[in-house]
């Protein structure tokens, strides 16, 4: 009994001294743990201005997604000692951000970027305001050493340059600081040789963004743009799978799938006049009604509604389209430099281009799923039952969401009437183009009801 006492004191001590041992690594990796976290967002500011000889980078990152990275640091909690930090910044500035930056002066790609000038600045500091302000902080001298700031706080600010040929130069960035934070948002602005300045807002690493762009490059960034937005878009290809079902002829399909077009290209030239209410619940109004659009739409197809008149409802339905194609054009108009209308008229074309490819795949498999699979009439009931059940629950959730706003009446003031003679402008534009539709398709694309394969 005694011998048991002890071997269980021993193995109570073995397991007591591994709790010990391991309590103790956890501690000493608690700091490395914390030095290597990734932060949660990161917001990053910058400045792009073109002088003679040289391309001025301005860049402010916070502390917080540049790590410890071997910084000389004082006491326990880890204070900066700003004195020594020179080198560490220098070599943070060229290792974790110049090197994530690619600058062009037209298509000529500039390298070997100097750095003039690294700060840290406090939590508090508001020098990013304007550009002078901004370059004149970050050259001033460094913080004090008994200024008590924790090395993950603040903002490293970093003043670089590349050499160039002519400020007159179109010039473009690609700055993939994506990594700096689970998600990092970036402002960049880039000072005109006229003084003004032009501001890009974005998430992540949107690519070779174009500070200035040619009408060309803005038609192909637009184009490619559009071209995407419309593939990845899973409502609209549903809805247009629900056009292709019991239409599968070139003559039924022109008109039908042309109004959808001529429609959404309507609003979308609204909505950068801007035509578009700007309650905050109009977006969510308008994803509900696009997936209301995709269930009528299925629903007819199971009813077996003729569809002689079906590019009408299809031109209603585009109009509401075109306000979800718009709301992504919004917040991309920003790198179409001065080229507003060709990169509106780009991004439709893309989107033209999208359906297009849609059309030129879903059709024949369509017609091959029917014509060996599936009886026509049960095809189309059992295709569109399945995508009506899809998009009810999208519908659901979405309208969940509108209810959600404060839908109280606004006030009747000038915003309210304004806003009121704008609709008025976009209902009668579009009855004027749907009458002239109604003209064109009666006489070039007459939709007799064998057209329709549905009934």
């Amino acid at each position: 009994m005694l011998n048991n006492k002890n071997t269980g004191g021993k193995a109570s001590g073995a397991v007591t001294i591994m709790l010990a041992a391991m309590f103790c690594l956890l501690a000493m990796a608690g700091p490395l743990a914390v030095a290597d976290e990734i932060p949660t967002r990161v917001a990053v500011q910058g400045f792009v201005k073109a002088e003679p000889g040289r391309l001025n980078l301005l860049m402010r990152i916070p502390m917080d997604s540049v790590g410890e990275a071997g910084l000389p640091l004082r006491g326990s909690v880890g204070y900066l000692i700003f004195s020594e930090a020179q080198d560490e910044l220098e070599d943070v500035a060229g290792s974790r951000i110049l090197q994530s930056i690619q600058m062009f002066a037209d298509e000529r790609l500039l390298d070997s970027p100097r750095i003039d000038a690294v700060r840290v600045s406090l939590p508090s500091s508001r020098t990013f305001v304007d550009y002078e302000t901004a370059l004149a902080h970050v050259r001033s001298a460094p913080l004090a050493d008994d200024v008590d700031l924790y090395y993950r706080q603040g903002f490293l600010d970093v003043l670089a340059s590349y050499p160039i040929d002519s400020a007159a130069s179109r010039f473009s960035i690609d700055a993939r600081l994506g990594g700096l934070g689970l998600e990092t948002t970036t402002v960049l602005r880039y000072i005109v040789e006229d003084g003004s300045e032009r501001t890009f807002s974005y998430i992540g690493n949107p690519g070779r963004v174009y500070l200035d762009p040619r009408w060309h490059q803005a038609v192909f960034n637009f184009i490619a743009l559009g071209f995407e937005h419309i593939l990845e878009g899973a409502d609209h290809l549903l809805f247009l799978f629900c056009l292709l079902i019991p239409l599968r002829r070139v003559g039924a399909l022109i008109p039908v799938v042309t109004s959808f077009t001529i429609a959404h290209s309507i609003t979308l030239l609204a909505s950068a006049l801007g035509w578009v209410p700007s309650a905050i619940w109009f977006p969510s109004l308008i994803e509900t009604l696009i997936a209301l659009s995709i269930v009528y739409m299925a629903l007819e197809n199971i009813v077996g509604v003729q569809q002689r008149h079906r590019w009408i409802v299809t031109f209603g339905f585009g109009l509401v389209h075109g306000f979800g194609f718009s709301f992504l054009l919004t917040e991309s108009m920003q790198f179409a430099g001065s080229h507003l209308v060709v990169s509106l008229l780009a991004f439709n074309l893309g989107v033209e281009f999208g359906q297009i490819l849609v059309l030129i795949l879903m059709v024949p498999l369509i017609h091959l799923l029917f014509r060996y699979a599936l009886p026509e009439r049960i095809g189309v009931i059992l295709l569109s039952a399945i995508v009506a059940h899809w998009a009810w629950h999208w519908m659901e959730e979405r309208f969940v969401g509108f209810m959600a706003y404060d839908l109280s009446l606004p006030a009747l003031d000038r915003y309210f009437f304004a806003g009121l003679l704008q609709w008025g402008a976009l209902l009668s534009l579009s009855l004027a183009v749907l009458w002239l539709m109604q003209g064109l398709f009666t006489r070039y694309f007459a939709t007799p009801d064998d057209a329709s394969q549905a009934g």
